[in-house]
C-alpha cells in the first residue's frame, strides 16, 4: 500500500474511533473526498488492520466505529498539529480569551502526557523551528470578556436545559434581574450569550460582561423549536439582531480583487461586471455593523441597497467630520 493509502486508511481508522454511533460509507467518502467504491476498500483496508471494528445495522445502512479507541502508538500528534495548537493557545491568551486558553491550556497536557518520551524528544525540534517561523498578527479591538465561572454555568444550563437567574447591567433597564434560557454562545470581538427570556421564544443577545451574579435554577429551560445558533448568526451581519434587509454594493474596479476573495456574509453572492467591478449582494441585519464596516473600503464601495444602509452612512460620517471638527488643533 503507497503511504498516501495508508494514510487515509488511518484517517478513517481514527474517525471511526472518533464517532460513537459509527459512520456510514456515504459518510467516509464525503469525509475523505472519495467514491464510495473507494470508500468500501478502504473500510475493509482497516478491518484487517483493526478486527474490533464493529459493524451496526443502521435501517436502511450500516455503521462502522472501532469502540475501543485506537492504540497511542497510532495517535501521536505531528509538529504541525502541536503548533497549530500553541497557535490558538497563544492566540487566544493574548486577546483576552482566558478561559479557552486554559482549556486548550489542558488539552495539550493531556497529549503530550500521553506521549512516550522518544515521541516528544522527536518532536521538539520540529515543533520549536514551526513556532519561531509563525505568528499571528494582533488587531485592534477590546478584549472578550470571559469568566470562567460564568461559563462554567451558561454551560452546565445549555447541557440540562434549564435557566439560569442574574442581574444584566446593560440593556434599556440596567440592573433588572432576568431569568432565561440559554440557547448558546457567541464568540468574537465581544462575547455574547444567545437566549430566550421568560417564556418568549425569541432568542436574543446578552453580553458576558454585563452580566452580574449568575446562578443555576431547577426551572427546565424553554424549547425553542428548530432553534439553530448558526442559523441565528446568519442573520445579522455582525452580532446585532434587527429587521433583515436585502443588501446590494457595487465594489469598483480597483476593489474587485480584494472583493472577489472577501466574505461580507454567509448568504453573499459575487458577480464581476464587464467594467471589472463587482456587484454584491446578501440578506442580513445589522446595517449599524455593516456601515462601520464600509468605512474600511474607503472609495472602493458603494452602496445600492437598502435606502437605510445609505443614510446610516452619512450619519455616521457626519459624526465623524463633527468630532474632527471639535477637535483643538496641535501645531508641530
Amino acid at each position: 500500500m503507497r503511504h498516501e493509502k495508508a494514510a487515509l486508511v488511518l484517517e478513517l481508522a481514527r474517525r471511526m474511533a472518533a464517532s460513537a454511533e459509527g459512520l456510514t460509507l456515504d459518510e467516509m467518502a464525503q469525509a475523505l473526498g472519495v467514491g464510495r467504491r473507494t470508500a468500501e476498500r478502504m473500510r475493509d483496508a482497516v478491518r484487517e488492520v483493526f478486527p474490533q471494528m464493529e459493524e451496526i445495522d443502521d435501517p436502511p445502512t450500516r455503521r462502522f466505529r472501532i469502540p475501543a479507541g485506537l492504540d497511542g502508538l497510532f495517535q501521536a500528534p505531528t509538529a504541525d498539529e502541536l503548533a497549530a495548537l500553541r497557535a490558538a493557545l497563544a492566540n487566544f491568551r493574548r486577546t483576552g480569551a482566558s478561559s479557552r486558553a486554559e482549556d486548550l491550556a489542558r488539552l495539550e497536557l493531556k497529549i503530550l502526557s500521553a506521549l512516550r518520551a522518544s515521541a516528544r524528544r522527536r518532536l521538539a525540534p520540529d515543533l520549536e523551528a514551526v513556532l519561531q517561523a509563525e505568528a499571528l498578527a494582533v488587531y485592534p479591538g477590546p478584549r472578550p470578556f470571559e469568566n470562567e465561572t460564568l461559563l462554567g454555568v451558561l454551560r452546565e444550563a445549555i447541557k440540562a436545559l434549564r435557566r439560569v437567574r442574574f442581574r444584566y447591567l446593560g440593556g434599556a433597564t440596567p440592573g433588572r434581574v432576568r431569568e432565561v434560557t440559554p440557547l448558546g454562545l457567541l464568540f468574537g470581538r465581544s462575547n455574547y450569550l444567545v437566549a430566550a427570556e421568560g417564556d418568549a421564544a425569541q432568542p436574543r443577545t446578552w453580553r458576558l460582561d454585563r452580566i452580574e451574579g449568575i446562578a443555576l435554577t431547577d426551572t427546565p429551560g424553554l424549547a425553542v423549536p428548530d432553534f439553530s445558533l448558526q442559523a441565528f448568526v446568519d442573520r445579522s451581519f455582525g452580532i446585532y439582531q434587527d429587521a433583515v434587509e436585502h443588501v446590494r454594493l457595487r465594489i469598483r474596479p480597483h476593489g474587485a480583487e480584494e472583493a472577489l476573495g472577501w466574505r461580507f456574509h454567509s448568504t453573499q453572492t459575487l458577480a464581476p461586471q464587464a467594467d471589472g467591478g463587482v456587484i454584491v449582494e446578501f440578506s442580513a441585519s445589522g446595517m449599524l455593523e455593516l456601515a462601520w464596516h464600509l468605512f474600511t473600503w474607503g472609495d472602493k464601495v458603494e452602496i445600492l441597497a437598502p435606502a437605510r444602509l445609505k443614510t446610516l452612512m452619512a450619519e455616521q460620517l457626519a459624526l465623524a467630520a463633527a468630532s474632527l471638527a471639535a477637535a483643538p488643533s496641535i501645531e508641530c
